[in-house]
């Protein structure tokens, strides 16, 4: 069965050779291109190509061992999922969450109105059949995983194809650097309209992935700071901010009594004591901003942070893998993706 990886419309070709990269000895990946929205990268890798935590930034969504269905009506999609999940999950005794979700259909719809119904559908299908499968199911749709939780995913890329994926504990565990808790991997994008620019978002979300928001008390370095949307939403969460930049912040954030701004060198700064986040959103180069996140981590400088990496081009995409070399020897839980939030870049995050 193939593995399938979902990503955002336009990086297809980047998500595909950074499976390429990343995993054993896969084949050549299958892009299922869709009008608009997001698409789908089928990989056939060797069945051992989870063994070793594969990072893959540019999918929002995995689907390991992901089933091809097809149905023609809402009930037989029902009847289907049912079956899977009833062969999978009935004799277990642990938790597990249901995600329904699509890619955009052909006509241009998004395909949640039947995604809905489906869900629904299934809901009431496992009520009448297997009743004890469905109290086990965590309705809370909490970010983080239960213990042993299993993941069940239904993927419609048409109103009557689609993929079923269930990734039980150890799969869970395997793809954990690509498996994302949240629906489809997405996260809404939040709105402030206060914020000095959008950028705020793609701290927001990494908080949500990370599973930890910056505290009242907590200490922050800002690492290009201006004009200021990072250390907006560190000072709102009652954070003490050190903003490290060349330019000032907006006058409401430079007159606050909880930051601190050093007009000085962002590559140059490093505290005299560990602080609680690092946070850096630099214009800078993809090398640049590994050598910085590899001091920071490496000299514990900082116990969390939410690092930017940005892309000039394709070229760039893979030094993703130099970023990943310093992630995965730090010793901090990590994740490294490109966000909903984000534009021509990614974002790197963790906590010690």
């Amino acid at each position: 069965m193939p593995t399938v990886f979902i990503c955002e419309a336009g990086w297809e070709a980047a998500l595909a050779d950074e499976l390429r990269r990343t995993l054993p000895g896969p084949s050549a990946c299958e892009l299922d291109a869709l009008p608009e929205g997001r698409v789908v990268v089928k990989s056939e890798p060797r069945a051992d190509a989870a063994a070793s935590a594969p990072i893959v930034a540019f999918a929002s969504q995995v689907l390991p061992d992901a089933e091809p269905c097809a149905a023609a009506s809402i009930s037989q999609w029902a009847d289907a999922v049912c079956e899977r999940i009833s062969a999978r999950l009935d004799q277990a005794s642990t938790p597990w969450r249901l995600h329904v979700f699509a890619t955009p259909f052909a006509d241009g719809s998004t395909g949640a109105g039947r995604t809905k119904l489906v869900r629904d559908a299934l809901v009431a299908k496992l009520r009448e059949v297997r009743r004890r499968l469905l109290r086990r199911m965590n309705e809370a749709a909490e970010d983080a995983w239960l213990p042993g939780e299993a993941l069940v995913q239904v993927l419609l890329t048409s109103p009557t194809e689609g993929f079923v994926s269930i990734a039980e504990e150890e799969s869970r565990r395997a793809w954990r650097y690509c498996l994302s808790p949240f629906v489809g991997g997405m996260i809404e994008p939040a709105v402030d309209k206060l914020a000095p620019s959008r950028a705020f978002a793609k701290l927001v979300e990494a908080e949500l992935r990370l599973g930890r928001k910056i505290q009242p008390g907590e200490t922050c370095v800002d690492l290009g700071s201006a004009p200021g949307s990072w250390a907006y939403t560190a000072l709102e969460r009652g954070a003490l901010v050190t903003a490290i930049d060349r330019s000032p912040l907006r006058d409401d954030l430079m007159s606050n009594p909880r930051l601190t701004f050093l007009k000085t060198d962002a590559f140059e700064y490093f505290p005299s004591e560990p602080v609680d986040w690092l946070l850096s959103d630099i214009i800078a180069f993809p090398d640049r901003i590994c050598e910085l996140l590899a001091r920071w981590l490496g000299e514990r400088h900082c116990r969390a942070f939410c690092v930017t990496v940005k892309f000039r081009g394709r070229d760039d995409d893979a030094k993703l893998e130099s970023v990943k070399d310093v992630l995965r020897g730090s010793g901090y839980r990590f994740g490294l993706r490109r966000l909903t939030a984000n534009k021509n870049e990614a974002c790197a995050y963790g906590e010690l």
